[in-house]
């Protein structure tokens, strides 16, 4: 468990780190420069939108051999980028159209100088929320994978101790602890990350702000 739990952080946080990053980036250069960008990178958001990506992360990890904590969150991570770039696109095509990016424009700042020091402060909050919920996806993604014996097998986390209960009948032999304690922590760590995303939206959102 010592192991378990820090390696199944490590890779909800490579992962979603990596899926918000790549997003970010893409959904800010397709909604503010438009035209052709905008419409070659919205196809390709669009495809991998309508591609189910839990198959092609079960492909991939069983044709990865020993794959590590490491190799499986650069996986998931490779997968969690689609979502934030949608929605990040269409913050950007509303939020360019706005008087201080005209001003911004007019004082001789490159598009890339609007992006990061016009643009992207005002979709920081979002950025944090949408990174918790990364987090837990990246977690699940993970567990659940592992349940199928295709996560790290030469390393602990939470997933692969259920897989192991599991390969070894916890369950008929009445040995409870090994199955319970660590979906107990897999519970708790969802609610504790789901509780922070609630925050993040409660202080990017100001609707719901104003009705709590």
């Amino acid at each position: 468990m010592s192991q378990a739990v820090p390696n199944s952080l490590q890779v909800g946080l490579i992962a979603a780190f990596l899926g918000t990053l790549i997003g970010a980036l893409i959904g800010f250069i397709s909604g503010y420069f438009g035209g052709a960008v905008d419409a070659v990178l919205r196809i390709l958001i669009d495809v991998f939108l309508s591609v189910p990506s839990l198959v092609f992360l079960i492909l991939i990890a069983s044709l990865v051999r020993g794959v590590g904590v490491h190799t499986m969150a650069l996986v998931i991570g490779a997968f969690a980028w689609p979502s934030p770039a949608r929605q990040v696109r269409a913050q950007v095509l509303s939020l360019k159209e706005r008087a201080f990016v005209q001003i911004a424009r007019l004082s001789g700042m490159s598009g890339l100088e609007i992006i990061f020091r016009e643009l992207m402060p005002h979709m920081l909050q979002w950025l944090g929320a949408n990174f918790v919920n990364a987090f837990i996806a990246a977690i699940l993604a993970e567990s659940g994978l592992s349940l199928l014996g295709l996560g790290p097998q030469r390393e602990m986390t939470l997933g692969m101790m259920i897989y192991w209960a599991l390969s070894f009948s916890a369950i008929l032999q009445n040995l409870w602890w090994w199955w319970l304690t660590p979906i107990l922590t897999l519970t708790c760590l969802f609610l504790s990350l789901y509780l922070i995303h609630l925050g993040f939206d409660e202080v990017s959102n100001p609707r719901l702000r104003s009705q709590v």
